[in-house]
């Protein structure tokens, strides 16, 4: 079972690589894709470099390195806000903004490529099955 799952692990993987390939990507490492996945989905609020920290359970000065190659590379900006001037919120750029729906495309159109052929029901036990083995681990 455990190297079915590193297979199908790999072939996702090269299917990233081949977006990188082609260039859709832009030049975002996978880190950064999903700092930016993550911003999106919250872009109605303020989010700051302690957030990213904690929803991804990486190091201060990880993030901080990640969050300076996004904003040298036009992704994200920092602002400062009205209630305390020591802080500065992560916004993403329109770059970022067009380039996370183009991604999201690719992702919709890679995920009916990966589930064709399956059931609603055969997803639904495979995503249950997959949760087990996460709590398991955990």
């Amino acid at each position: 079972m455990g190297h079915e799952i590193k297979v199908l692990s790999n072939l996702i993987k090269r299917h990233i690589c081949n977006c990188h390939v082609r260039g859709s990507c832009g030049n975002l490492t996978e880190i950064q894709g999903l700092i930016i996945r993550y911003l999106h989905s919250n872009i109605s609020k303020d989010v700051f470099q302690k957030d990213i920290e904690e929803k991804f359970t990486i190091r201060r000065s990880t993030v901080t390195g990640v969050l300076q190659s996004m904003e040298r590379n036009g992704y994200i900006i920092r602002e400062t806000v009205p209630y305390d001037a020591r802080l500065k919120k992560i916004v993403l750029t329109e770059k970022a903004i067009n380039l996370h729906d183009q991604v999201m495309l690719e992702i919709e159109e890679f995920e009916k490529r990966i589930t064709r052929n399956v059931s609603e029901e055969e997803l639904e036990i495979f995503i249950q099955i997959l949760n087990k083995f996460k709590r398991n681990l955990e």
